[in-house]
């Protein structure tokens, strides 16, 4: 394999020093109109391209943004990192994009592949429940902000969306409709959304004067359509069936609107459905589905925003703060049946 031409064949081949060729490269107007085109000639003749790598480490400032979402499976996150990547494109960084795929063990290896690569930054969506990841990645002074999780503490910013209003939008919307007993498929517990919706899921029932008996909880091991399809196999073999299902987010509604069509329940007819997230494929299903809207880009956007305020890239003073949209219910087809 061919050697790569380096900055001292470049000043060999131009009878120069390493120093006259870096002048040339990065503060052109400090060197002689002929010393500066003998040396660009030399780099044109031999191919020489600088390491843009090399330059960052040297001057401990990357241009690359870390993202580490849960799943890219999951339309939602692509539509996080849309929002994010245009935001730093315009600051003029790049995101490096990666998938934890709701793995703890894959978000420490990209929390100390990012640590390595020293980027500027790191927007987070955490996979680890116990917090573990989060705080070895502290030792290594990269600022970071959460994405769909709010901070507990004062030494990061987050941005979230209020998800004990989402679930309590979710089923005060089944409520209304008359439903008295509904199911929750709620994916991993350990999950700070799984759990804020449920709550919000509750105090919904409890502002009706239903105890939290009227919510049947069918816990799943993942956020994606299989898990979906096993909850709703689960769901059709309750004696004591629930008339509506509210999902923690739409890939599981999607698995579960799966089971139900192939056993031939009807939706909304038989059992009313609700998501969460309001992903491009819930109003494109079979029967387009109710879902509580997360603002995906905007949050991504404003996440990116708060990074590089303190990574100093924006003018913008920072002070570290915790940004909490609000959630949005679209109401489609799949829950309109009344009882």
């Amino acid at each position: 394999m061919a050697r790569s031409v380096g900055i001292k064949d470049v000043a060999l081949a131009a009878a120069v020093s390493v120093g006259t060729v870096s002048n040339v490269i990065n503060r052109p107007d400090t060197v002689g109109p002929d010393t500066r085109a003998r040396v660009l000639s030399a780099i044109e003749r031999l191919g020489y391209v600088r390491s843009e790598s090399a330059r960052q480490l040297r001057a401990g400032r990357s241009r690359i943004m870390g993202l580490l979402v849960l799943d890219m499976g999951n339309p939602f996150f692509v539509d996080v990192a849309r929002g994010a990547e245009r935001a730093a494109r315009e600051a003029g960084l790049g995101v490096m994009v990666c998938n934890s795929a709701q793995s703890p063990g894959e978000e420490a290896e990209y929390l100390a592949l990012f640590a390595e690569q020293r980027v500027r930054g790191v927007l987070l969506t955490p996979a680890d429940a116990t917090g573990r990841n989060i705080e070895a990645f502290r030792r290594h002074d990269i600022p970071f902000v959460l994405v769909d999780r709010v901070a507990e503490g004062t030494t990061e910013c987050s941005v979230s969306v209020d998800d004990v209003a989402g679930g309590a939008l979710a089923v005060r919307h089944l409520l209304d409709a008359g439903h008295r007993s509904i199911a929750y498929v709620s994916g991993p517990p350990g999950f700070n959304q799984v759990r804020d919706r449920r709550t919000g899921a509750l105090a919904a029932l409890a502002g009706a004067g239903l105890g939290p008996d009227a919510l049947r909880e069918l816990p799943t091991e993942r956020l994606d359509v299989a898990a979906g399809r096993d909850a709703g196999a689960r769901l059709l073999g309750l004696s004591d069936r629930p008339t509506a299902v509210f999902c923690a987010n739409d890939l599981l509604a999607l698995g579960v609107l799966q089971s139900l069509f192939a056993a031939g329940v009807s939706v909304p007819g038989d059992l009313a459905l609700v998501g969460y997230d309001d992903i491009e494929f819930a109003a494109a299903a079979a029967v387009p589905l109710t879902s509580v809207r997360q603002p995906a880009a905007t949050m991504g956007a404003l996440a990116a925003g708060l990074l590089l305020e303190e990574t100093g890239t924006s003018d913008v003073p920072h002070e570290h703060r915790r940004v909490v949209l609000q959630p949005e219910l679209v109401v489609r087809r799949s829950s309109l049946a009344a009882r």
